[in-house]
């Protein structure tokens, strides 16, 4: 449904005319809140996780392996986005279940879909991942493992694994998906850059994970969760698959840190 205020620029079916999905178009005003206010929520949970680092306080005096850190940066993101959500539907005047594509009739198949991808995307992504640290590893390239990753392998109480894995399996997913593929894969694709959509914001989201070794996975992981979301015109496939992806993936921790 076009907005009279701030119509597209160039039609989406100029670029795609047999695909089904981003009939959206999200005002610009709404992306800009969306994108400022995370940013300030961002920038917020740092400068807090800065404040109780140097003021000593427990759980935060180690800034790459304390669970304080960790937690706070995860709220102020992802944990924001759950807030942000449906303040960004109201701007757009429809209800969250529909901007979210939740109400579509062929919602049942998400889960189907899902399954069906993560066999696909799994195997591949651990292929990926073994020759990307091979690579590094032959020439001489140092890399770090994800700070949650080793959070996770190195917890030690129940409250962190607990919170960590409802992160991975429930919080991550839904937000990370509607960052990326609900808003900035749609709204840039409206302006007319559908390529920059796709490549940019999936180079975008294995960016922000900050492990070398894992890039090219999740690029590839990104782009699968795309194609989900434009075949299905529904976050449900995306976000189900990515939850499963990574549920997946800290089952093969949990096993491989036994």
């Amino acid at each position: 449904m076009q907005n009279a205020l701030f119509p597209l620029p160039v039609s989406p079916a100029k670029f795609y005319p047999c695909q089904m999905s981003s009939a959206k178009s999200w005002r610009i005003e709404a992306v800009i809140f969306f994108l400022a206010a995370q940013a300030l929520c961002w920038f917020s949970g740092n400068l807090l996780i800065v404040v109780l680092h140097k003021a000593h306080v427990s759980g935060f005096k180690d800034l790459e392996t304390g669970f304080g850190p960790v937690l706070i940066a995860t709220l102020s993101l992802q944990g924001a986005t759950w807030i942000l959500m449906p303040i960004f539907f109201g701007l757009q005047n429809i209800r969250m279940r529909d901007g979210l594509g939740l109400a579509k009739k062929k919602l049942f198949l998400a889960p189907l879909l899902a399954v069906g991808a993560l066999i696909i995307i799994l195997p591949a992504a651990e292929a990926l991942q073994w020759a990307s640290m091979r690579l590094m590893d032959k020439i001489h390239l140092k890399y770090q493992t994800e700070t949650a990753v080793s959070l996770f392998t190195g917890a030690t109480s129940r409250p962190e694994q607990i919170y960590l894995g409802i992160f991975a399996v429930v919080i991550a997913p839904v937000a990370e998906e509607f960052i990326f593929r609900g808003v900035l894969f749609t709204f840039i694709k409206q302006l007319g850059f559908p390529k920059i959509a796709w490549i940019g914001v999936s180079l975008l989201f294995a960016f922000i994970h900050a492990d070398v070794a894992i890039f090219i996975p999740l690029f590839v992981l990104a782009l699968a969760l795309t194609w989900l979301y434009e075949m299905t015109d529904s976050l449900a496939a995306p976000i189900a698959t990515h939850a499963l992806f990574n549920a997946a993936n800290l089952v093969l921790l949990a096993y491989g840190s036994q």
